[in-house]
């Protein structure tokens, strides 16, 4: 039996059974890559490497945790080819291009397995004009919009509402709570964790005499294909046209996209990113968590930007890696930060400088 055939046994009905084995070799086989050590050692299931006990599968991907690899009771553990322990290892390592990619093709092999939910709950509502695919699961209290529509496969958890003329692809996963304002349009594969807004309002405001006068906001956002947006996640309509997410943009919890942004293809945001209206990112982007950008910025491709920094302008070229608040060059923030800790003994010493120097002169 092949390791594809194993997995899917060992992990039927979405159970680990124990009694259920296979080896490193045919691990290998399926990763394309190399044993080093018994080619007869059996998993079960898996674990993390500083968590590891007999008959797991555990993985080394961060060179921070190499020294849980000496003390680790896992059976096997995937390592990239490049890797040079420093001392002898009991468990048995399959050297593959990229453990972190190779854990990651074997746990979507074990997703791949979990049966998928079927059928309409009798308390969800469906519009008469609205369109719902083949092999749709709508759970409890879905609402469906008059003319909205529902693609092929697509996941509709409990509660989840998707209003008049919202088009939503094939095989996306709306989970829990999940609202998709009027007009908005979703892409294929996309997925979308509870309590994420998809088209509420812009915050567009003009001053008036007696207060602020709301802008109303005409457009929608567009989802491309194989997006995923984190739980409690909003991307706000446009004013007129779109707010855009590219194919492939990833956003993780609790990240707000403003009116009329277009965020480029597999750009990534960590944890409470905010992004200010009108504003562009490249491709391939990376934010980390909390990091702020200002309005109408045009930020270029593969800009890589450090935890809470504030982009404060435009980076149009692209190809940078930018830290602190307003965010420079990360190197000359290191730098930077080394001299800021010294400013208090530093201020001290200007002091007493400048004592002796007015005292030179009196003199």
């Amino acid at each position: 039996m092949d390791v594809v055939s194993i997995i899917f046994t060992i992990f039927a009905n979405n159970k680990i059974l124990t009694f259920m084995e296979f080896n490193a070799k045919q691990i290998a086989a399926y990763l394309g890559g190399e044993v080093e050590g018994n080619d007869n050692a059996t998993v079960q299931t898996f674990a993390k490497i500083e968590e590891g006990f007999e008959g797991a599968l555990s993985f080394l991907a961060n060179p921070k945790y190499a020294h849980h690899l000496y003390e680790t009771r896992s059976s096997i553990v995937l390592v990239n080819k490049d890797f040079t322990p420093e001392r002898p290892v009991s468990a048995t390592l399959i050297r593959v291009d990229n453990a972190y990619e190779a854990i990651a093709k074997l746990l979507s092999l074990y997703q791949s397995t979990i049966a998928r939910r079927t059928g309409i709950h009798p308390t969800a509502v469906i519009a008469p004009t609205a369109k719902v695919g083949n092999d749709v699961y709508l759970g409890p209290h879905v609402y469906i919009g008059e003319d909205a529509i529902i693609g092929d496969g697509a996941q509709v958890y409990a509660g989840t509402v998707v209003e008049e003329r919202a088009k939503v692809g094939a095989d996306t996963i709306l989970y829990p709570n999940v609202v998709i304002y009027h007009d908005c349009e979703v892409g294929n594969r996309v997925i979308l964790h509870s309590g994420c807004v998809i088209g509420a309002d812009g915050f567009g405001f003009a001053p008036a005499a007696d207060g602020y006068e709301k802008i109303p906001q005409i457009g929608n956002v567009v989802i491309e294909d194989d997006v995923e947006i984190g739980a409690n996640s909003c991307v706000d309509r446009s004013t007129m046209g779109s707010t855009y997410i590219r194919k492939g943009v990833k956003l993780d919890n609790l990240v707000q996209i403003a009116h009329n942004c277009d965020i480029g293809s597999h750009t990534v945001m960590s944890a409470q990113v905010g992004t200010a209206g009108s504003t562009k990112i490249g491709q391939w982007c990376m934010f980390g968590g909390q990091v702020g950008i200002v309005g109408h910025a045009q930020i270029g491709d593969k800009v890589l930007c450090g935890a809470q920094a504030g982009i404060a302008g435009s980076i149009p070229k692209g190809n940078v890696t930018i830290q602190g608040s307003p965010a420079i060059d990360a190197k000359n923030f290191m730098r930077s930060s080394a001299v800021f800790k010294h400013l208090p003994e530093m201020h001290t010493e200007l002091r007493r400088l400048r004592k002796e120097l007015d005292a030179l002169k009196q003199e």
